[in-house]
């Protein structure tokens, strides 16, 4: 495909069926937002800071697409609502989170959209699958590859390291 960018993308959901949110926000972002699609395992993950909440499920999904960074972001935002996503707070439950971790090699600092997301290096959930899935990834900012990110994220133990569960 002409003009087309590879793109990373992390969900997580950790309310009512999880598992059949992933499957359907997947199913959503192939119907023409994504192309040649490839998705991570499961992953399990104990919530943000320890807060009160079940815990998520996790993976990052890869693919192309013509969409731009703010389409995209329309997109997964559009996505989420489908689903019946409610922001009430920040970190808080949700059915079905979508975060654009990477647009190819595009750095975008936005008042509303930031890439590559910026909270890539403090998330065990999000490295893991993304090593697992692209192994070649470099952050473009800083140029460091996801295996050295994951390296320093897990000698670091700055959270509980996720379980891989199931692969999609």
């Amino acid at each position: 495909m002409a003009g087309t960018i590879l793109v990373h993308l992390g969900l997580g959901s950790n309310l009512g069926e999880r598992r059949g949110f992933l499957n359907s926000a997947c199913d959503q972002l192939c119907s023409g937002t994504l192309s040649e699609f490839r998705t991570s395992a499961i992953y399990e993950s104990e919530p943000l800071l320890k807060m009160p909440q079940p815990k998520y499920l996790n993976m990052v999904v890869r693919g192309l697409t013509q969409l731009s960074p703010e389409e995209l972001m329309k997109k997964c935002q559009q996505i989420e609502n489908n689903l019946g996503r409610i922001r009430k707070e920040r970190w808080g439950s949700r059915i079905i989170d979508i975060d654009i971790l990477s647009y190819g090699d595009k750095i975008v600092n936005a008042d509303n959209l930031t890439i590559p997301h910026p909270e890539i290096k403090n998330r065990g959930f999000v490295l893991l699958p993304l090593l697992e899935l692209s192994p070649e990834w470099k952050d473009p900012k800083f140029g460091t590859c996801i295996k050295k990110l994951w390296e320093k994220w897990f000698q670091s133990k700055t959270s509980d390291v996720p379980i891989k569960l199931m692969k999609m």
